[in-house]
């Protein structure tokens, strides 16, 4: 596979603080390196704006990644989701030790479970994944066109009991979220997806982020993505998303992200009471109600990943609020997450 080295962008913005833009294509660099077939990496400051870019927006070409590139970032959906649900707990229209059963009768099958447990992967409801073929195997193309209800991926999850007692420990779960989109649902009388546009995406102003439904196609600038398969890579760029569901659909871009992980952890979506319970962690793991904490030499950082077929996607802010670094990746032969981890932990302390 050919291999291209991108450009460092500074924003227009004086920087008052040196965003060391070479430093971060040098990182950017060595994710590619280690077996992505593209990566981009955006840091935002108060000051400004820097993005790298590298790899190849087409495998086996030397097409550079579009400055604006779209991509599906997975689980960081998860957030945007989390985000309205405690919205609607500060609106005293659901509340986080209710029940799911008294919400939303007669789908999870278990009166112990709470909203909270399905926000801090707590519930133990089976895993939907392991119904479904694996999203990085050949057996999943055999599925990738077909359109699934948000319900009938619950059912085939809570067609299995519960795989712990609710509360007793974390274990990370799509499913949980796949029924906090039901229950949105319910409690607002609209989608999921209108809830996330109209509560989150409209307001923060989030021009090139969208829930794209059924839509297989990433509208705009993207880089493609790819399965690493035995037969070598095998673009999967298109694919109807309505199998990631409430629990990973959304398509965005670097600065989108930044922009509402930036505006959620300085507060601007959720008053202090709620960021508190957000940042709750239970059973001393890495999950709060939608955030990932990030243990850093220079403090915690809060933030979220997703993985979605062909794409990985990582977002976190600083332990001070000051800077937030987003890093997307299409998958290649290689395992760049250590790459992605070292840029990550440089960055965010600097």
């Amino acid at each position: 596979m050919m291999m291209t080295l991108g450009t460092a962008v500074l924003s227009t913005a004086l920087l008052a603080t040196p965003i060391h833009p070479s430093g971060l294509q040098q990182k950017v660099d060595a994710v590619v390196a280690a077996g992505a077939t593209s990566a981009t990496a955006e840091i935002s400051t108060d000051s400004g704006r820097t993005r790298a870019s590298s790899g190849a927006a087409v495998a086996g070409t030397h097409l550079p990644v579009p400055s604006d590139a779209r991509f599906r970032i997975g689980s960081e959906t998860k957030t945007f989701l989390a985000t309205v649900v405690l919205q609607l707990v500060d609106e005293g229209r659901l509340n986080l030790d209710d029940k799911v059963e008294r919400v939303l009768p007669g789908v999870v099958h278990d009166d112990r479970i709470t909203v909270r447990q399905l926000l801090n992967h707590s519930s133990g409801l089976h895993e939907v994944l392991a119904t479904l073929p694996s999203p990085r195997s050949e057996e999943f193309l055999a599925i990738r066109w077909k359109t699934w209800t948000t319900a009938e991926l619950v059912a085939r999850a809570t067609a299995y009991p519960v795989d712990f007692a609710p509360g007793s420990q974390v274990v990370y779960n799509n499913t949980g979220y796949l029924v906090l989109g039901l229950i949105v649902e319910k409690v607002t009388g609209h989608s999921y997806a209108d809830a996330i546009k109209h509560r989150i995406i409209k307001p923060l102003q989030l021009r090139s982020t969208s829930v794209p439904g059924t839509n297989p196609f990433i509208l705009g600038p993207h880089a493609r993505g790819y399965l690493p398969l035995e037969k070598g890579l095998v673009d999967i760029t298109n694919v109807n998303p309505s199998v990631l569901n409430a629990a990973g659909e959304i398509i965005s871009t670097t600065r989108d992200l930044n922009r509402f992980f930036g505006a959620l952890l300085d507060g601007e979506l959720l008053p202090p009471q709620l960021m508190q319970e957000m940042k709750e962690t239970a059973h001393e793991s890495q999950y709060g109600l939608g955030l990932i904490r990030r243990t850093l030499p220079c403090g915690d950082a809060w933030g979220k990943d997703g993985d979605a077929p062909g794409y990985s996607t990582w977002t976190f802010v600083s332990p001070n609020n000051q800077r937030r670094v987003t890093v997307s990746v299409t998958w290649g032969a290689g395992n760049h997450k250590a790459a992605v981890n070292a840029l990550l932990d440089k960055e965010l302390c600097r």
